[in-house]
């Protein structure tokens, strides 16, 4: 068994009571169902057959006795021990017609046929022939000598549909019990691997798309649903099934069981070879599909620009691309599903039912095994069948699953960052930079030996042309990434001894391009922190100057946002974003081109609340706009991942360097 069967074990065990209970029902129903075949074989052999059985004549009427010619005759089989059994006579049947033989049959196997009132009687193999005198019987006198059988073949009916009855109930609730576990197993799965992602660093999206993301968390745990739903069911239905079919076989007849027992090395070799090409195709069907999800996530979310840019086709040229050989392989699968599907089960069926009437009519069983026997072993047989198909069409389900359960662990083996409660004492808010170095890829460095320090409550503005690392600066500071070389500290303390999420507690920050999730304006500046109170909420639009803009809304500040606040304008949705980092009151408050996106006047609304915020916080700013920082304790300008100057506005203008080159230009502008 492979680890990610191990692991998909595991999950199941955590619900074993309802699973065992489960199966226990499940072993309840079968034997209820199999009892059906042997019941039909006492029918058959013992309420129909049974005529032929030997009669002898007794005194008068009493139970089970059959008056026939003024004289009453009672079967072998109804007499109790130790009765006295007078003169044997037989009814016997040749073609559709039944006859009275008044007398003892030397033997009664053999080839029957009636000519002119004398039964001839051929043994199966020729070297015996009798010849009895016999008498036809109308339907009359037939009815009185099945007469006696109509209460128990009553009994037995009823009793068999009361087997199915209850056979019913159990099934109800196997299944019932089943399919509840499995939805809650995938229910856990999907809690776990959300939470997994939780725990992810920021760096590991940095490869994978948004969408391949919700393909792991959506179609691989419901493929994985399908497991435990309908895959195990069939599985574990078809190993009670085959077991009890198998024993209530060898209980029928051995022969016909050895005939039959074939099956199951046939099913393990052919489960191996299924597997062998399925788990091939299933895993290009499930990254395809993975990044058929994530490129309708990327258009649906770059639909503007596809648009803007006139690329359609071009987009649906790669979509079709994708889709083409997701298609290609899923109709490999299905070729394979065909080959091997009931086509074939019922090629092994035929062939076994083949070989043995040939052996029944051949007369290597027909002086053995009776019709009620063979018709058991033929109804056994189909009973076999039905799981054995059951199992073979769930093969697919049962490789698909794998494969997306070895999508889910890899990702849940991704080492994430715990989760640590408690709180962190707020910190003063010193940050140094010592020497640092990174780079995000190899030695590929974006920043070199930064060192820099800022003191609580001073203003840092990191300034450069793109790509110069200036974010980097504060994913480091964020420990969305750590560095490589050097050393970061806030107050003193080397942040890599912090746990990140304490390390975070403290620190709020503003991108250029805000996210806000769906809710309302309210909801996503507390982001439903119970913390957050209402007062404090409304506290911090009025301190970025937003309060009465929002207030204007219909509903206010409980106004609907949907996903990315798409309705609210680029201004609106920064506004929040400075509302949602000082409604947490953050000790360091990072803007990353926080004003960017804002248009003149609203930059005037924010620019007199963050000089009020700022006091008594230690804020980093990334800016173009120059004009912006110019109260800013310390500026340093960056270029290819080097500090090349530091000071304050008016020391890099007497500097006459980079900074008053690219500050002249804007102003020129």
């Amino acid at each position: 068994m492979t680890n990610h069967s191990k692991r998909l074990w595991r999950y199941a065990w955590l619900y074993k009571k309802p699973i065992i209970l489960a199966l226990i029902l499940l072993i309840l129903a079968v034997s209820a169902e199999l009892a059906g075949p042997f019941i039909a074989k006492r029918m058959i052999d013992q309420n129909i057959l049974g005529i032929e059985k030997k009669w002898h004549q007794v005194e008068g009427k009493q139970p089970y006795a059959v008056e026939y010619e003024g004289a009453w005759y009672k079967r072998e089989d109804h007499f109790a021990a130790g009765e006295e059994k007078g003169k044997e006579v037989r009814v016997l049947q040749a073609g559709r017609t039944f006859y009275w033989l008044d007398g003892k049959l030397a033997f009664d196997k053999g080839v029957r046929r009636v000519v002119d009132g004398q039964l001839t009687i051929t043994s199966a193999d020729k070297t015996q022939t009798a010849t009895y005198p016999v008498v036809k019987l109308d339907s009359k006198q037939l009815y009185q000598f099945y007469k006696p059988e109509f209460g128990g073949l009553l009994r037995m009916a009823f009793f068999y549909l009361g087997l199915l009855l209850v056979g019913a109930v159990f099934t109800y609730g196997q299944r019932l019990l089943l399919q509840t576990s499995a939805n809650r197993i995938v229910q856990k799965m999907r809690n776990d691997v959300f939470a997994h992602i939780q725990r992810l660093p920021v760096n590991y999206f940095d490869n994978l798309s948004a969408g391949q993301v919700v393909s792991r968390v959506t179609n691989d745990t419901e493929s994985i649903r399908e497991l435990y739903v309908n895959v195990l069911a069939n599985f574990f239905t078809a190993i009670v099934y085959m077991t009890a079919i198998y024993g209530a076989l060898f209980l029928l007849d051995t022969r016909l069981a050895l005939i039959a027992l074939p099956l199951v090395p046939i099913l393990i070799v052919w489960i191996q070879v299924y597997r062998r090409f399925a788990a091939r195709y299933n895993r290009v069907i499930r990254a395809k599909l993975s990044e058929i999800n994530g490129m309708i996530n990327e258009s649906i979310g770059g639909m503007a620009i596809i648009q803007a840019f006139r690329r359609q086709k071009e987009t649906m040229k790669e979509f079709e691309e994708l889709n083409e050989t997701y298609y290609t392989y899923q109709n490999k699968l299905l070729s394979l599903n065909s080959i091997t599907s009931h086509n074939l089960v019922n090629v092994i069926r035929n062939v076994i039912f083949l070989i043995v009437l040939w052996m029944f009519f051949g007369n290597s069983l027909g002086e053995a095994v009776s019709v009620g026997v063979l018709y058991a072993f033929v109804d056994y047989m189909n009973r076999m069948f039905q799981p054995i198909v059951g199992i073979v069409n769930q093969l697919s389900n049962l490789e698909t699953a794998r494969v997306s359960a070895e999508r889910i662990f890899t990702l849940m083996d991704q080492e994430g960052i715990d989760v640590v409660p408690g709180k962190l004492e707020r910190y003063k808010g010193e940050v140094k930079f010592e020497g640092v170095s990174f780079a995000y890829k190899g030695d590929d460095y974006v920043l070199r030996d930064i060192s820099l320090t800022a003191r609580q409550g001073e203003t840092v503005a990191l300034v450069g042309h793109t790509g110069s690392g200036k974010s980097s600066i504060l994913n480091l500071l964020f420990r969305f990434y750590d560095t490589q070389e050097g050393r970061i500290s806030i107050d003193g303390r080397d942040v890599r001894e912090l746990p990140k999420q304490l390390l975070r507690q403290h620190m709020g920050i503003v991108l250029q391009d805000p996210f806000l999730f769906t809710g309302t304006i309210a909801s996503n500046i507390s982001l439903d922190n119970p913390a957050i109170s209402r007062e404090r909420v409304e506290q911090a639009l009025r301190d970025v100057g937003a309060y009465e803009m929002f207030s204007a809304l219909p509903g206010g500040i409980d106004a609907p946002v949907i996903e990315k606040g798409s309705t609210l304008s680029a201004g609106q949705r920064q506004l929040i974003s400075f509302a949602r980092a000082l409604a947490y009151d953050p000790a360091i408050l990072i803007l990353d081109e926080a004003t960017a996106s804002i248009d003149t006047e609203t930059e005037a609304i924010i620019q007199g609340a963050l000089d009020v915020l700022k006091k008594g916080r230690t804020t980093f700013v990334i800016a173009h706009r120059l004009s912006t920082i110019r109260s800013a304790d310390q500026i340093l300008v960056l270029d290819r991942g080097r500090i090349v100057e530091r000071g304050s506005h008016d020391e890099l203008m007497a500097l006459r360097g980079k900074y008053f080159g690219m500050y002249e230009l804007q102003q020129a502008g």
